[in-house]
């Protein structure tokens, strides 16, 4: 019996250790992943967005600043790891525009599954980790 809960308590170890090498890695771990793409076909995509709840990839205009701009599309987001996101342009995006594309919630706003966000809103507002936003920077070709 003392064994048998040896063996017990020795395979949880290994199990808490394998989910905290994965959380520290991409597994678990917010994240947004994008790469400079061709939009002339009216859409914009991530590679990857790991969402640790069902919300939205939200793509803003910016600059080399990192200044926030208006959004020119979204996407719904599953929770969990989403991979090829792609998300409709609702505004025309030149070559060499730079996009910020961002992990958005889906949270405080009156309905679930409309994207109500707004510049400066908190409906279905920005995920942050630490106050740092999630997200990644392309440019558009």
């Amino acid at each position: 019996m003392k064994n048998t809960f040896s063996r017990i308590a020795l395979g949880l170890g290994i199990l808490t250790m394998t989910g905290a090498a994965l959380a520290g890695g991409m597994s678990g771990k917010l994240a947004v992943k994008g790469s400079d793409q061709d939009v002339s076909g009216g859409t914009v995509s991530a590679d990857m967005v790991m969402a640790d709840s069902n919300g939205w990839l939200v793509v803003h205009r910016t600059d080399k600043a990192m200044k926030l701009g208006p959004v020119v599309a979204y996407a719904p987001l599953k929770k969990g790891e989403n991979h090829d996101v792609a998300a409709i342009l609702t505004e025309s995006v030149k070559p060499g525009e730079m996009l910020m594309l961002m992990l958005h919630g889906e949270a405080g706003g009156m309905k679930t599954g409309i994207f109500e966000y707004t510049l400066g809103a908190k409906e279905d507002g920005p995920i942050k980790v630490d106050g740092k936003l999630v997200m990644d920077v392309i440019t558009a070709k």
